[in-house]
């Protein structure tokens, strides 16, 4: 069950309740940046991490025990789904994931599973949840997450990584139907992979559409918000009949500010977005009744600690610290220090504790 944790200023913030200090996590907080994790994957690769509960359990809260933070997000990966559906993914080092036989045309999706046994198949990641939630003695809340269908999808037509979406989209335009159906696939997996991650006790769920911003805005009302906005819709439905706790749910359709409004009209609880916009812009465009999660430039934690804390202050400013959830406009970088990320955290609680004794 999704019960209080110890701390629960994330989730008071994602329901719109009124908290001391704005809450934050970031994304990848739990990554190649830190030492203890380079330690880890020397012993083992990333699928294995993935694959391990008590592995994943440990390097999730490697974070948790060098800063502040006010979540943990299970560690794992969007594309354990196309690993569901029967494709094979490879983590390359130096490349990234790779898909080694991509989606090439309609015909290619008889080979995928037709239905997936979601307990058998990505068991592990609810596994890894519980023993987290257990180690963690639930002193903050666990975020679950999977990939949107788009991004998911693009993953699975490009074959990895891409800069130019040619055959990803190239697939929208010229097997609109097929696409559909492929959208649907991931849909289907990923509403009941979320719940379970409910039923092993996240608190919070995030869908990323990582790749949002590929998509012109007609696309974006056609190939994503369809299958996003079912996901939140279905996904919360299946958590109320099954008597769990509801948790709150975040969407981060990035570079996709054209679509505020719209994913505004969701049943998301909370919106993340990228840098590329102006936080107090966000604000106005998502209306009063959702929280907000970003959105600080990554990069921004190369540069000194003032010029990081003067960061933090403008970006509370525009965002203000209610209906709030600090994070980065996007994850870690491998290169980062962590003591840049510390000053950044710790700044959030200080600045945002300072403006709210002053009103």
């Amino acid at each position: 069950m999704a019960d209080k944790p110890m701390n629960d200023s994330l989730l008071r913030a994602a329901r719109g309740e009124v908290t001391d200090r704005v809450p934050v996590w970031v994304m990848r907080q739990a990554g190649r940046y830190l030492p203890e994790f380079r330690e880890e994957r020397k012993k083992s690769d990333f699928f294995t991490i993935c694959r391990t509960p008590e592995l994943a359990c440990k390097v999730t809260k490697q974070p948790l025990d060098r800063f502040e933070l006010d979540a943990a997000i299970i560690f794992s990966d969007i594309l354990v789904i196309p690993q569901a559906l029967g494709m094979v993914v490879e983590m390359v080092p130096g490349k990234g994931p790779v898909l080694p036989e991509p989606l090439e045309d309609p015909d290619h999706l008889e080979r995928l599973t037709k239905d997936v046994d979601v307990q058998k198949e990505l068991g592990y990641v609810f596994d890894a949840i519980s023993l987290t939630k257990s180690t963690i003695e639930n002193k903050i809340p666990i975020y679950g997450f999977c990939g949107g269908p788009w991004t998911i999808m693009s993953y699975m037509t490009e074959g990895g990584g891409t800069k130019m979406f040619s055959k990803s989209k190239g697939w929208l335009y010229a097997h609109p139907a097929a696409s559909k159906d492929l959208l649907e696939k991931i849909t289907e997996v990923s509403i009941p992979y979320l719940v379970g991650q409910v039923r092993a006790g996240a608190q919070i769920l995030q869908v990323f559409e990582s790749w949002a911003g590929e998509l012109h805005p007609e696309a974006f009302n056609t190939f994503l918000l369809p299958y996003v906005s079912r996901i939140a819709t279905e996904v919360k439905a299946r958590c109320e009949a099954e008597g769990l706790t509801p948790v709150p749910m975040v969407i981060f359709a990035k570079g996709a500010h054209y679509a505020l409004e719209a994913l505004a009209q969701t049943a998301y609880d909370v919106i993340q977005v990228d840098w590329t916009i102006d936080p107090a812009v966000a604000r106005q465009r998502v209306g009063p009744h959702k929280t907000l999660q970003g959105n600080l430039d990554p990069c921004i934690l190369y540069a000194d600690d003032a010029t990081i804390r003067s960061e933090v202050q403008k970006m509370l400013t525009g965002f203000g610290t209610q209906r709030y959830i600090a994070n980065l406009g996007h994850g870690m970088h491998p290169s980062h220090d962590p003591a840049k990320l510390k000053v950044f955290i710790d700044s959030v609680h200080a600045v945002s504790e300072s403006i709210n004794a002053s009103k």
